[in-house]
């Protein structure tokens, strides 16, 4: 069996990519508030801070920081991935579950990456934000509801037409 070593720093901050099994699913952003519901949950129970965020209707990418002394986002994940499928199984949305009773609905594994720095940060943000452009879901970055680019514009942080400076970035894998 392969074990997968995860870089684990207190404190730290960390990129994720968090996929569905079927790729071709729009579950998550048909499902959104069900997904804003299981990520409200679960940072009432195990904090942590959102840097940046946008969902897809497949994938999402993610920046998180947790707290001081913290180590622990695989259960956070777990967490988040079993609060979405609970919810909109009772909700009657139809999952098949497999001989050990899971449901199938994400892939089993999550792309993760330690920030390094400020510049690695800032490339992840930006990736994140350009994200729905860069799959053709969007033309401007502003137009797709689902992103932490508009908690960035209220916030004065980003102009509202934004666009990513390195948004062709294919020297970076991001896990996609």
């Amino acid at each position: 069996m392969v074990h997968y070593r995860r870089n684990r720093v207190p404190g730290g901050t960390y990129f994720f990519t968090v996929t569905l099994a079927d790729r071709r699913s729009r579950i998550l952003t048909e499902r959104i508030d069900d997904l804003r519901a299981a990520f409200r949950i679960v940072r009432r129970e195990r904090s942590f801070q959102i840097e940046a965020i946008v969902v897809m209707p497949d994938h999402l990418h993610t920046v998180w920081t947790l707290p001081e002394n913290d180590i622990d986002y695989p259960t956070r994940w777990r967490a988040i991935k079993s609060q979405f499928t609970r919810r909109i199984r009772t909700q009657g949305v139809p999952l098949q579950a497999n001989s050990k009773g899971e449901y199938a609905l994400w892939q089993r594994r999550y792309w993760e990456h330690t920030i390094r720095d400020e510049d690695d940060l800032q490339r992840h943000m930006d990736y994140i934000h350009y994200n729905p452009v860069k799959h053709g879901l969007v033309s401007h970055v502003t137009d797709w509801p689902y992103s932490s680019f508009h908690r960035y514009v209220r916030r004065g942080w980003l102009s509202l037409d934004w666009t990513a400076a390195a948004h062709d970035d294919d020297e970076n894998d991001y896990g996609e």
